[in-house]
């Protein structure tokens, strides 16, 4: 198989949500006169945090300095399996290489940020981390390293140290609290030459979304992700939104496909820390769960399909009863084989929910969707960014 590292290197910014006003121009000239621009790697996500923003190099320098305007300062690479590496795959999205590229990343202490999009999966690797990045994944790929539109060999200087990989069916467990918002969403792509006749509606859900219905109050989050990178264009979005587009305006993979949102993290997730995709989309990959994952400036996101809702919560909700397990353990000061504390009584494991899988139904998955887990009960304190992380324009 084959990993590729992108020509592309991209910043992450956010945008506070009171002054999109500051960035307004530079983002409609990325989202939608990118031909005007040399900018390959684009992403705007509103969540009900802030403005989220994904740039290269070049569409970096489009964005005014400003003082809500907030830049984290690594500069991130861009890995990508390449296409047909897991073509017979019946799963779609990051679940395709959770435990080939997102598990032993974690094992290697590289923190990633991921973009899932309608077309691919990117992972971002901070550039800084690429050595032990390349070291770990040189175990399951052969690597290559996009140059000049060719893709060049990396040689590898020091093989894997197996050692500090895990076995990939090692629980991992889940040590932030999640939502799921009542929203209904849809992964979906157009055609770049119909961009003019969907403008106007793109605007609207940029920067007049206050004129959507849906709020936090009434059990909904806000959200909305389009991306364009390297000419294509992808799309996230609720069923509120989508109705906004012209009739056959869109196109997805399956029509009527409807996704649910897991959020993760009650307070901002900081950009050092290791694990957090790896003990989502572990999980939800043993299960055969299609999993997409969004991350941005403050939290994370993975969508999973609507009729797996109710599986994914159980899962996930077992893994923080481990995490409780561990924590009161290293309380008391009892320590066990990472396996015993997997034991019979945590109660959802991969293979009980295959066989539980086809019995779940819309209404009870609609039900329990507003739910929210915390840590064992205990308040979760933010957590903090490394000194110079972060710079304030």
């Amino acid at each position: 198989m084959e990993l590729h590292i992108l020509d592309h290197k991209v910043h992450v910014i956010s945008v506070e949500k009171y002054a999109i006003s500051v960035v307004t121009r530079a983002l409609v000239k990325l989202a939608l006169l990118y031909k005007q621009t040399n900018c390959k790697f684009f992403s705007f996500t509103e969540t009900c945090d802030d403005y989220s923003i994904i740039v290269d190099e070049e569409g970096f320098k489009e964005i005014p300095k400003h003082e809500d305007v907030k830049v984290q300062l690594d500069s991130w690479r861009v890995l990508n399996v390449a296409v047909g590496a897991y073509a017979t795959n019946k799963v779609s999205g990051l679940t395709k290489i959770a435990k080939s590229v997102i598990l032993p990343l974690a094992d290697y202490h590289v923190s990633v940020f991921c973009m899932s999009t309608y077309q691919t999966d990117f992972i971002l690797v901070k550039e800084d981390d690429m050595k032990a990045a390349i070291e770990c994944l040189s175990f399951k790929y052969n690597i290559f390293q996009e140059k000049d539109g060719e893709m060049i060999p990396v040689p590898v200087n020091h093989p894997v140290d197996e050692d500090k990989l895990q076995d990939p069916g090692t629980p991992r467990p889940i040590v932030h609290p999640f939502t799921v918002p009542l929203n209904r969403f849809s992964i979906r792509s157009l055609d770049p030459e119909t961009l003019p006749n969907v403008a106007t509606v793109l605007l609207e859900l940029m920067f007049y979304s206050d004129s959507l219905s849906t709020s936090p109050q009434d059990g909904h989050d806000r959200f909305f992700s389009y991306s364009v990178v390297d000419g294509d264009i992808s799309l996230v979005l609720d069923s509120e939104a989508l109705v906004k587009f012209p009739p056959h305006s869109l196109f997805g993979s399956t029509a009527g496909e409807c996704w649910k949102m897991v959020r993760i993290g009650a307070t901002p997730l900081g950009f050092d820390e290791c694990g957090i995709v790896a003990q989502v989309s572990q999980p939800l990959a043993d299960a055969d769960i299609s999993t997409y994952y969004i991350s941005t400036f403050l939290t994370d996101h993975t969508l999973v399909p609507e009729e797996d809702a109710e599986d994914v919560m159980r899962i996930l909700k077992s893994r923080q009863q481990l995490q409780a397990i561990k924590e009161e353990n290293e309380e008391n000061h009892i320590t066990f084989p990472e396996q015993e504390l997997n034991h019979s009584d945590i109660t959802t494991q991969s293979h009980e929910i295959k066989e539980i899988h086809d019995t779940v139904t819309h209404d009870s998955a609609e039900e329990n969707a507003l739910t929210q887990c915390t840590e064992g009960g205990k308040k979760l304190l933010p957590r903090k960014q490394k000194d110079g992380k972060i710079v304030y324009y």
